[in-house]
């Protein structure tokens, strides 16, 4: 049975990420809030189904640049 009692987090996000993901939210009919609780639930349900790969410095570095490109994009 899921936990229907929810946390209030502050979240700071990049200008450029912040579009992106509201773009997205639109797309899906959800408010942005509800598109990064989709996200990150989504995320959860996969990695606890062992579909990401353990960290390793290569992985890291992959993050990394991932972050650099969202973050210089506009």
């Amino acid at each position: 049975m899921e936990n229907k009692e929810k946390k209030q987090i502050q979240l700071r996000l990049s200008a450029n990420l912040w579009k992106e993901v509201s773009r997205w939210a639109e797309d899906d009919f959800r408010s942005v809030n509800g598109q990064i609780e989709y996200l990150l639930s989504e995320c959860v349900k996969a990695r606890k189904k062992g579909k990401f790969p353990p960290r390793t410095e290569e992985t890291d570095a992959t993050h990394t640049n991932l972050h650099n490109i969202l973050d210089t994009n506009t």
